[in-house]
């Protein structure tokens, strides 16, 4: 009977589920419901696989705690999977430790990628960094080297290096193909369409072209004065002003930052700003103070003068100024982007992983329902919320670190 877990077991590493269940499916003892439990995982039905491996976990005895903190593990990529990202880490922490104390690297190193991939998915990439650091360089298997090159091609895509993140690939590419499994090479393809996608639209002199993540890295170096709409900042190299707490203001330079070199006249950029359908005195005398703010906050990187008609946006020591902007205009473009992962998430996941409230995430998401852009599935603490990939929606672009500020 050991040969057939040994045979599951081989099929599984191969991609095999199916395979895996033909020798185990009418099993019950412990390691055969550990090893179903991956099967169903891998062939979708996360809710069944989860509850195998909690059966699995509880029939293993108490001197076998190797077993026990794989099914750990593997719970935990199913809460990965079905972007459960409030699971507890030290659960997962201290099975990775115990494979590790008993000589178990392979799946040690698994564990630590499942850690490591959950927090590039919060956006804690320093964190990310330092866990794929902890796991060494001790060689890994093929299948184990593909995540751990998808890890550092996804904290790469998150900074913009896209070098970095080119060269991440082609090593996963290559694992891939000696794992032999067509779902990580699936995943690798997957990847690098994001640095083939259009990731962000340049908007200068009144004409628009989109730009790919390898041009959006271009524009941090360059002398270009830079309105970034997707910080809600304005920024030279590394010279940056945050104006994402102040809306009208960021409002104003985007207008300016459009029209450059031309002016713009008071009415455009009121109706613009302050969204007023009626301009009066008082939208007068409220922009004179909010262009007063404004050339406070970018006296460092231009000046804000009058015009006859208007204002006009003067950029320090740069004969170009740009808008980066996404390369669709949605209100909830974050929220959109990590749905465009195609996997289902729950309001409380997003809520994580964006950094906002519950409710604010739950509010988008019956705002995008109503308009059809997104759908849900499930009930209460079950309900999940997903939608068909958003073509020019990279995740790694719509939310990389924050900019240093000045």
């Amino acid at each position: 009977m050991e040969s057939l877990i040994t045979a599951a077991a081989r099929a599984l590493e191969a991609g095999d589920p199916l395979g895996a269940l033909n020798r185990v499916a009418l099993r019950n003892d412990a390691p055969s419901l550990a090893l179903r439990g991956i099967a169903m995982a891998q062939l979708g039905d996360l809710a069944r696989a989860k509850t195998l491996l909690r059966s699995a976990a509880r029939a293993f005895g108490p001197r076998e705690a190797v077993a026990r903190a794989r099914c750990v593990v593997a719970e935990a990529e199913i809460a990965l999977v079905s972007r459960d990202l409030s699971s507890p880490a030290k659960t997962l922490a201290a099975a990775r430790s115990t494979l590790q104390d008993h000589g178990d690297l392979a799946n040690a190193a698994h564990a630590g990628h499942i850690e490591a991939r959950r927090l590039l998915l919060l956006g804690r990439l320093d964190e990310a960094e330092h866990t794929l650091a902890e796991l060494g360089t001790a060689p890994l298997p093929p299948a184990s080297r593909v995540i751990h090159e998808l890890v550092v091609a996804g904290i790469a895509i998150r900074r913009l290096r896209t070098k970095i993140a080119r060269a991440a690939l082609g090593r996963a590419a290559r694992a891939a193909q000696l794992a032999g499994i067509a779902a990580l090479a699936a995943e690798v393809e997957s990847t690098n369409l994001v640095l083939d996608t259009p990731a962000a639209r340049l908007i200068a002199r009144g004409k628009e072209r989109p730009l790919l993540l390898a041009e959006v890295e271009e524009l941090a170096t360059s002398a270009a004065l830079v309105v970034d709409t997707f910080h809600h900042a304005v920024r030279k190299q590394d010279r940056v002003v945050p104006l994402g707490t102040r809306p009208v203001l960021f409002a104003l330079a985007r207008i300016l930052a459009q029209a450059w070199p031309a002016d713009v006249s008071r009415e455009t950029l009121i109706t613009g700003a302050f969204q007023a359908k009626h301009v009066d005195e008082s939208h007068r005398a409220r922009l004179r103070v909010e262009i007063g703010r404004l050339r406070t906050k970018l006296r460092t990187l231009a000046d804000v003068s009058a015009t006859r008609e208007g204002f006009v946006l003067t950029p320090h020591k740069t004969r170009q100024v740009i808008v980066l902007a996404r390369p669709v205009e949605e209100k909830h473009a974050a929220v959109l982007a990590f749905l465009s992962d195609g996997e289902p998430w729950s309001s409380s996941a997003l809520a994580l992983a964006l950094g906002m409230s519950p409710r604010t995430v739950q509010r988008a998401l019956d705002e995008l329902a109503r308009s059809h852009k997104v759908q849900s599935f499930g009930h209460g603490r079950a309900r999940r919320w997903m939608t068909p990939p958003v073509p020019g929606f990279p995740t790694g672009l719509l939310l990389p670190t924050p900019l240093l500020k000045t």
